[in-house]
């Protein structure tokens, strides 16, 4: 795909998607070199976001397969549709078809049902696949995205091989919750993005909750930062952040203080002893006024 840095650059800014210039040249060269990006980092730092930025960039459809354990081929790839099928198969017993006619009807692609992954590879243009989560699916369905990645197409017993008409624009993400194989790594371009700086969030919420008086966005920016510092079962991510933002609106807080931090902790922290931890230093952690 003929796409330069400027191109990616400016639809980053156009998406208000908040960024630096390793996240701009890394989504750059995974299109102009037609590779996969592997995007690690912790949950709820933006990492699938890119995928849904990168379809906006270039006004495409975003075919999302969600990872978890026990994710095989057939969910990932294509299933029959089989009571589609039982029910034209009785149909055509009754008019007295035999079984070669029926299977040429019954294994077609009218009753196929396609995954993500045929789904992306079927499209009639490029599209951006998002693999998300790759670490928690098995090491043997990473095993089986190895040869996806590489050729770009599958074989369907019934149908023969399926390739690509155009490759997909490929972003897998991880929350390292396992360590990848150097072979799906090999096959990638690599970014780390951790959860944005200080300045950053601070950005980010005042482009995403303009509403928000820009002395408590800059304070909030500094209090979720430096929670993020402690020792939580669950950081805040970025879309905690900007709930956080817009209640902070609703309920028309004019200063961001212990009391007010207090009544809203639950948009930020979804664990008990997050919240109790976080309490504890409530004081300590409120932003003095600049």
């Amino acid at each position: 795909m003929d796409v330069t840095q400027e191109f990616v650059a400016d639809g980053l800014r156009r998406a208000h998607y908040i960024t630096n210039e390793r996240v701009e040249t890394a989504v750059f060269l995974a299109l102009a070199l037609d590779k996969p990006l592997l995007i690690e980092g912790p949950a709820g730092a933006g990492k699938t976001e890119v995928a849904k930025v990168l379809a906006e960039i270039l006004k495409t459809d975003l075919i999302r397969l969600q990872c978890y354990e026990g994710l095989d081929e057939a969910r990932a790839l294509y299933e029959w549709n089989y009571q589609k099928q039982l029910l034209r198969l009785q149909a055509d017993e009754q008019n007295g078809l035999g079984w070669d006619e029926l299977s040429t009807h019954l294994f077609s692609r009218e009753y196929l049902l396609e995954r993500p992954l045929l789904k992306a590879i079927s499209a009639p243009r490029k599209v951006v696949l998002l693999i998300d989560e790759i670490d928690k699916a098995d090491e043997e369905f990473e095993a089986f995205l190895l040869e996806l990645l590489s050729d770009f197409q599958v074989s369907v017993p019934e149908l023969g091989t399926v390739r690509a008409h155009e490759r997909p624009a490929v972003v897998l993400t991880s929350n390292r919750a396992r360590e990848l194989s150097d072979a799906l790594r090999r096959r990638c371009l690599h970014l780390f993005i951790d959860f944005p700086g200080l300045e950053q969030e601070r950005k980010i919420i005042e482009l995403k909750v303009p509403e928000l008086d820009a002395r408590i966005a800059a304070a909030a920016a500094r209090l979720v930062n430096a929670m993020r510092k402690l020792e939580l079962k669950k950081p805040p991510s970025i879309a905690e952040s900007l709930d956080w933002a817009r209640a902070l609106v609703r309920l028309g807080v004019k200063e961001l203080d212990t009391p007010a931090l207090r009544a809203t902790l639950g948009v930020l922290l979804k664990h008990e002893d997050d919240r109790a931890r976080v309490e504890a230093k409530a004081t300590a952690l409120i932003p003095r006024p600049r």
